[in-house]
Parts: C-alpha cells; structure tokens; sequence
C-alpha cells in the first residue's frame, strides 16, 4: 500500500511510522526543509529497518544529493518526475533487494465491531469465494487469541496454531509453513491455538506472520477476535482492507462508533476501513442511510438475514451456497473486493500487467508528483 504523510514527521515518533518487516520504499522531500529533511534522513537511516530512502529534489545539485547519500539515502529524483525515471529508480533498488520485486499478496482483515456480529462466518465464506474467483493460492487465518472458533466451524483440527508460526518467525520457510496449516475447500488455514490461556501473554504485533503470508500466498484472509488492542491494531496496519462486520442493531452501531474511532486513533488509514452491515433486516433496526447518518461513515455492503441457510451450512461445516441470499451477497463482496466478476478478468489482469512495479506505479507516482 502507498502512505503518505503530510508534512515531516517528529524524530520522536519515527518509531512509530508504519514500517514492517518486509522492505520499504521510502519517498522524502527535501527541499521544502532542507535541514529537517536532512535530521529526518539521518534518523530514519538510524532506525536500522529495511528501507530504502528515495530522497525527491527540486533539481540536480550535485552538493544537496551528496548531502542526502552521506545520510542515508539509495536513490535520489528531481524534477519534473516521470514515470520512467521513478521506473529506473525502483528497479535499481529492487536489484539491490530482490524482495521489493517480489508479487506480495492482499491481505483482507475482518474485525468484529462487538461480538456475535458474524465476523467468523464471513471470513471463513469470503476466504472461499476469494479462492473461488482468482483461482490464486488463499489464506485463511484464525488469528482470535481467546475465542477463535475457524477450527469448530470448519471442523478442523490441528497440533499448531498461529502461535508456532509467531514463535517460528524468523526460521519459517515453504516446509515449516505446510506443516503448521489445515486444508479446507482448497484454501489454506492457520488456526487458532486450543488452549487460550497460552496465547494471551505477550501477543504485540502479527506482522512477523502476515509478512511471510505475504510472499505464499495471493490473498490472505485475516479473522480477529476483537476490534481493541495491539494484536488487531497490527493486523488491521499490514490489511490492505479492514472490514468492520457489524449489525443494524443499536448496541451493534454503538460499538461500531467507538471501534472506528479507536482504529482511527491508532493510527490505521480510514480509506481502507469498509463498514459491512450483516443480518440486514430492513423491516428491523435501521436501514442504510440512517447508519451512515448516525455514524458519518458510508456502509459499504449489506449482507441480508439468512438465518436458516447460514445455520445449516455451519451444522455441515461447509461455505453457504451461492445460491442462497448470503451466498449472493458474499459472492458479490468478494467479487467487489478483488476487483473482477471472475477467473477471466484475472487473466486479463496478468496479461495487461506491465512489469513488477507497473501495479502500482500510478499510486506512487500520484503520491509525489503534486506541486
């Protein structure tokens, strides 16, 4: 994902920058403040994560670039920038870290805004239409500390969980990884640990195991337990969506109002948080426009009551049918979420792809090129 910052951040809080495990790009101005974007170029240096500082000048001064390398900057590009020179850029650094060329999948995290709204079920539905649509390898990852429930919905067992992958982090491989997942319906799923009590010390940061998922698979499916704390905190920062499942229930849209606000404060970008609305009952609760009156949020997807075909499916242990009025709404999600009606325009997709930054060139591009 592109992240711009607005403005030079303190070089108190740099650690608090969205940097993960995975290599970074970063783009830094500067000419508007030479001397702070100097000081901030020497920290961010400092911080000894893996990134790569593109520093972006008004011209080619021979002094300012030499200035801008001695501090810790790779690469360097001055105006007008165009889409080829930032092209050679990233190249150059991708040659120097061949991760940053690598294809990284999209990681959708589903988050519960209270409990009981039907997070689980989605996740484990969506997991499966996603596999369904791209025809890509899928990851569904029961990562609820305390009260995951994937493995008794999928009637699946297993002797690891996500906590052997997070104690396993900086040895995990192809091998070890096929070893710690379940199979269900074609997809691949981590689960849950068995005994709760075990899991709930320590627990900061699940970016050590979506950074690996990353580079697995094409799209990782992420079901959280809770929408407080610093263990969804760092799942809904790496998740390229957050859905926030609620009800049209009060109780349901009160919580959701302080779970945005919450994710909001915690520093995850409210452009990819998407309100999903389940068990829509429109004769019940309220209806769509005012739950985006009463939570100055737009709703991004209804997903209607279907109780007696969403039960008989959990009883089987199985995805609900297409055909049913959930199914058809989740069909439609999914469909919404990857961008494509089907296997086709995936191909279509690959074939229309210009090379390994073309994806995302315009993005990056649009991020630095205003002014």
């Amino acid at each position: 994902p592109v992240i711009e910052i607005g403005g030079y951040p303190a070089l108190n809080n740099l650690n608090e920058l969205p940097l993960t495990s995975s290599d970074t790009v970063c783009f830094l101005d500067v000419s508007s403040d030479q001397r702070t974007a100097l000081a901030v170029l020497t920290a961010l240096a400092a911080l000894k994560a893996n990134l790569h500082t593109v520093v972006l000048v008004e011209e080619a001064d021979p002094t300012l670039i030499l200035q801008c390398l001695r501090c810790g900057a790779q690469e360097f590009l001055t105006r007008p920038f165009t889409q080829e020179q930032l092209r050679q850029v990233l190249e150059k650094l991708s040659r120097l870290s061949p991760s940053l060329g690598a294809e990284r999948g999209r990681i959708t995290a589903i988050i519960p805004a209270k409990g009981a709204c039907g997070a689980t079920t989605m996740a484990s539905n969506l997991a499966v239409h996603f596999k369904r649509i791209s025809d890509g390898r899928v990851l569904l990852a029961d990562l609820d500390p305390l009260t995951g429930t994937v493995s008794f919905l999928l009637k699946l067992k297993s002797t690891y969980s996500f906590l052997d992958a997070l104690q396993h982090a900086e040895s995990l491989d192809a091998d070890l990884w096929k070893g710690l997942v379940s199979s269900s319906q074609g997809v691949d799923v981590l689960l849950p640990p068995e005994n709760p009590v075990d899991s709930i010390q320590g627990l900061r940061s699940a970016a050590p195991i979506l950074e690996f998922a990353r580079r697995m698979y094409d799209h990782v499916v992420v079901d959280v337990g809770s929408i407080y704390g610093d263990w969804t905190v760092s799942v809904a920062r790496a998740a390229d969506d957050v859905l926030v499942i609620s009800t049209n229930e009060l109780p349901a849209l009160q919580a959701t109002a302080r779970g945005l606000q919450y994710l909001e404060s915690s520093g995850v970008q409210r452009h990819k948080t998407k309100l999903i609305i389940n068990r829509f009952n429109k004769d019940a609760g309220l209806n769509k426009e005012m739950i985006e009156m009463a939570l100055h949020t737009e709703v991004h997807h209804l997903v209607p009551s279907d109780y007696e075909n969403v039960q008989r499916a959990l009883l089987d242990g199985k995805v609900i049918p297409s055909t049913t009025a959930f199914g058809k709404s989740l069909l439609a999600l999914s469909q919404g979420l990857l961008g494509k009606a089907g296997k086709e325009a995936e191909t279509t997709k690959k074939a229309s792809s210009g090379g390994v930054f073309s994806g995302s060139l315009t993005g990056l591009f649009k991020a630095f090129s205003r002014g």
